[in-house]
């Protein structure tokens, strides 16, 4: 890199300061910095400047180098939070239906057992209540207990939603919503609990970490809100009076 001086010579410069280079002395006569005895610095230092090429802030790459950069950067990750949070809820919804059918099944943890609760369905004017009680036992046991085990999570998760469905349908409506008043503020929320594990999954502490219904939770999710809706519509109009 050479700078050129172009300063009046008047001023004490030279015309080309690259004349002073190792020391030469200038033939510019008077006007020139010799005779105030500086000759050996009447010139421009630049041996600090090379010829490289100069730091640019402008990102000169191409559309393919740069998004193939970009896929090399680490994915957003499933962090262990969220796996934590999942964990907690499924063991807590999980262990609330299993004890819930636990007791539907064999009267035992205060339940009453098949006979009573087939009476409870005839009374809200089900059909073939028998069955229907042992279907229900048996779909609040393994819905929950799968749901511990984090397995099959999406159709455990729509076993859930269907029962509940069905029960504020036949059983609740019309009616008040809070629960303090009878209402069936509760079954929404426990609904509202099974739909979060059916579409945001079990988490990776669970027996479906790596299996397809893991890796696609939205399409999995999907297909068992429709088996759940389906479900709960079939039950009710097919075997409600």
């Amino acid at each position: 890199m050479s700078i050129h001086d172009d300063r009046p010579s008047g001023a004490g410069g030279n015309r080309d300061d690259r004349a002073q280079r190792g020391g030469k002395k200038s033939a510019d006569g008077p006007t020139g910095t010799q005779g105030l005895g500086v000759q050996d610095y009447d010139y421009y230092d630049d041996a600090a400047y090379n010829d490289g090429a100069a730091t640019s802030v402008v990102d000169r790459r191409s559309g393919d180098e740069f998004y193939e950069e970009l896929d090399t950067r680490k994915p957003f990750g499933w962090n262990a939070g969220a796996d934590l949070g999942l964990l907690a809820l499924r063991l807590v919804i999980g262990g609330i239906f299993a004890a819930h059918g636990a007791q539907k099944l064999f009267g035992v943890l205060g339940g009453t057992g098949p006979e009573a609760f087939a009476q409870s369905l005839a009374k809200s004017g089900f059909e073939q209540s028998a069955v229907l009680s042992l279907v229900t036992g048996g779909t609040e046991l393994g819905a929950g207990a799968l749901l511990v085990l984090g397995l099959f999570t999406p159709l455990a998760a729509a076993g859930i939603v269907g029962v509940m469905a069905s029960a504020i349908v036949s059983m609740k409506l019309p009616g008040p919503f809070f629960d303090q008043e009878g209402g069936y503020e509760y079954l929404v929320v426990l609904i509202a609990a099974a739909l979060c594990l059916m579409f945001a999954g079990p988490g990776r502490v669970a027996l479906d970490n790596g299996r397809a219904w893991f890796r696609h939770p939205l399409v999995s999710g999907f297909i068992s809100l429709v088996i759940a809706a389906g479900s709960s519509a079939a039950v009710l109009i097919l075997l409600r009076s």
